[in-house]
């Protein structure tokens, strides 16, 4: 990839690369080249979404252009795309945010980005994960042992937004507004403004997704985020139901293992989130009971009777 930089971009920098992507500062500034995998019409929307973004003066890396006057640099029929981010690496809490959440809010009609069909995209997602299992999980002994249960999981994250669905309405509060693919802890601002990773939804897309890197990552810092997020914000029925299903769904699990079954990560990295599952299963419990305190949302029966 740094070849790439001086073919494309006359970039002579000292040049850090790192798990498939480059950084380096020039003139005061810092870059970051990386793979490009989503779709040209993703990215024309993806472009449009970052000048709105500049035009009311909210932090967002910006796209740069190579010597052919392109965003997309396609090399051995590979896109790559160069940001200049942020200088400072900030770190953002859940008050920053719900901030951001509020400064942006979008029409559900607006884009392709718009990510709201989760059950269909998770049962797509299971069916596909399962059958690599079959075909391909012969030799990984930790997949095999664990992947019935989170996809077991998945599958009740499902049946539980298909009955959101169906018995509750969404209101005029639910926010359907700029979020990310993942939010990790911690939310640095060169992922957390990094454009390749933004996606429309609702807003508890990141904060679920931030509140389960947290489980695994920082506990400690996990009870302080969720009181500060119930203690500022209040959902309706229909989003603390779906809150709760995106915690349900094991992500953090599925991430890991698409990474395994792509011979980017060790299988035994699995472990770290196996090894906490009966923890895991007290903290949905929990998270239930602390729902409940502010709407009656539906119980998984299992999951209370669990610890």
């Amino acid at each position: 990839m740094k070849e790439l930089l001086i073919k494309y971009y006359n970039v002579n920098e000292n040049i850090i690369e790192e798990n498939s992507r480059c950084l380096f500062i020039k003139n005061n500034k810092k870059y970051l080249f990386l793979p490009f995998e989503r779709s040209e019409e993703e990215f024309s929307e993806l472009f449009s979404l970052n000048e709105e973004l500049m035009n009311k003066h909210i932090p967002t890396s910006l796209f740069i252009l190579n010597k052919q006057n392109n965003y997309i640099t396609i090399e051995d029929n590979l896109k790559y795309i160069l940001l200049e981010m942020p200088l400072e690496n900030q770190e953002y809490n859940v008050l920053d945010m719900m901030k951001f959440h509020n400064q942006l809010v979008i029409s559900s009609k607006k884009s392709i980005l718009y990510r709201n069909k989760w059950a269909e995209l998770w049962s797509k997602k299971i069916d596909y994960f399962e059958y690599q299992v079959r075909e391909l999980g012969r030799d990984k002994p930790i997949i095999l042992n664990s992947f019935s249960y989170y996809s077991g999981l998945a599958e009740n994250a499902i049946s539980y937004i298909n009955s959101t669905i169906k018995k509750h309405q969404p209101t005029i509060s639910e926010k359907i507004t700029l979020q990310r693919k993942r939010i990790n802890f911690p939310n640095l601002s060169c992922d957390y403004f990094n454009p390749l990773n933004y996606i429309i939804d609702l807003e508890v897309r990141d904060i679920a997704s931030y509140f389960k890197s947290l489980f695994f990552e920082s506990k400690e810092n996990l009870k302080i985020e969720i009181n500060a997020y119930f203690k500022n914000k209040k959902l309706s029925l229909y989003g603390y139901q779906l809150l709760y299903a995106r915690l349900i769904y094991p992500s953090f699990y599925f991430d890991i293992y698409e990474s395994v079954m792509e011979g980017k990560k060790e299988e035994k990295e699995l472990l770290n989130i196996i090894n906490q599952v009966d923890d895991y299963e007290i903290f949905l419990k929990e998270m239930f009971y602390l729902l409940r305190n502010f709407a009656p949302i539906d119980p998984i029966e299992w999951l209370i009777k669990e610890s």
